[in-house]
């Protein structure tokens, strides 16, 4: 291990201290028998199917939040843009931007919590790389990620599948990360005990593969559940008609919004999905999803339905609003 507590530029120049800091860090906690730092290419074999693609950028401030850390959420993040594809992730790159004067042990804490969350996802890192940027120009850590996944032949999920009359499904309580997020930063005097929903949707994806009738599936990260409604009323010329009651916001969540002005509705989930299916296996779905500790909340949400391109919401009072598309970001650096 290295000797210095903190990263200095010099662990970024390609010497001893870059070898120290990939090997006493990256590798003890990441290397498998595809990575071993050893080659700059990496051989990955695959089973038989559709190979997906997917990559990401985290940049979350603070980097640790009730419920997780920017480690863990790299690794979720991106099995779950594979997962709500229908794809089966097997492989990850990363890539490591490091401030000059980053506490190491603080490094390696969100290593391991990024090899724990990889390992319960039953994905590998199988390619990494690490820079060093000078301080002032970070915000302490930023991973990026690529991740690889394979899909069996023949499944078809996506927009185009959509049709008039589907309707729409979320797993469990929206808003959690964001708010959490926010709480921690505690920008605002304001405190809690709500807990981040960041963790992987494989356990939601998994029971829906085989379920005639799903159309598509979505992670609702950024922009929240309105955000999805509206790339959904996009992509297929319809309105999107949302059930504001059924939709489950936890009473912490809420009260944080109206204290501060945000809707539920905008805020990032990490551990959520949103699946549109036709009206016939809406109900099978939704025992699914309820069958699974992370989807016990699940709800059916709205559907897809004839008229002009927009989100509407009916309300408690039994009135309608149109929900705008997101424009400003109410909390930036969420992820």
């Amino acid at each position: 291990m290295m000797a210095d507590r903190f990263v200095t530029l010099a662990y970024g120049n390609g010497g001893r201290l870059m070898r120290e800091l990939i090997e006493d860090v990256f590798l003890r906690h990441l290397g498998n028998p595809g990575f071993d730092g050893s080659e700059d290419a990496a051989h990955v074999p695959l089973p038989e199917g559709d190979v997906l693609v997917t990559t990401d950028g985290f940049t979350v401030q603070p980097l640790e939040f009730p419920g997780g850390d920017i480690g863990s959420l790299a690794v979720h993040g991106t099995v779950n843009d594979l997962a709500v594809c229908g794809a089966i992730p097997a492989y990850l790159s990363l890539s490591a931007f490091i401030e000059e004067g980053f506490e190491f042990g603080r490094l390696e804490r969100l290593v391991v919590s990024m090899a724990e969350a990889a390992r319960l996802c039953g994905v590998r890192v199988a390619a990494g790389d690490t820079k060093v940027l000078k301080r002032g120009e970070g915000g302490g850590v930023y991973f990026a990620t690529t991740g690889l996944g394979v899909r069996r032949h023949g499944l078809r999920l996506g927009l185009g599948e959509i049709r008039e009359g589907d309707r729409l499904l979320v797993s469990g309580p929206v808003g959690d990360h964001g708010t959490a997020v926010l709480l921690a930063r505690e920008q605002f005097g304001l405190s809690g005990h709500l807990a981040s929903d960041a963790a992987s949707v494989l356990p939601l994806t998994r029971p829906l593969l085989d379920l005639p009738g799903v159309r598509f599936m979505r992670d609702p990260t950024r922009g929240g559940i309105a955000t999805v409604a509206h790339e959904l009323a996009r992509a297929t010329g319809c309105s999107v008609r949302l059930h504001g009651p059924s939709i489950p916001v936890r009473d912490a969540v809420r009260s944080v919004c109206e204290i501060l002005g945000f809707d539920p509705l905008y805020l990032a989930c990490e551990g959520r999905v949103v699946a549109v299916v036709a009206a016939e296996a809406a109900q099978e779905a939704l025992e699914a999803w309820r069958a699974v500790p992370s989807g016990r909340s699940a709800a059916l949400i709205g559907e897809i339905a004839a008229g002009p391109v927009q989100v509407v919401l009916a309300t408690e009072l039994g009135g309608e609003r149109l929900l705008d598309e997101l424009e400003d970001d109410p909390l930036p650096r969420i992820c």
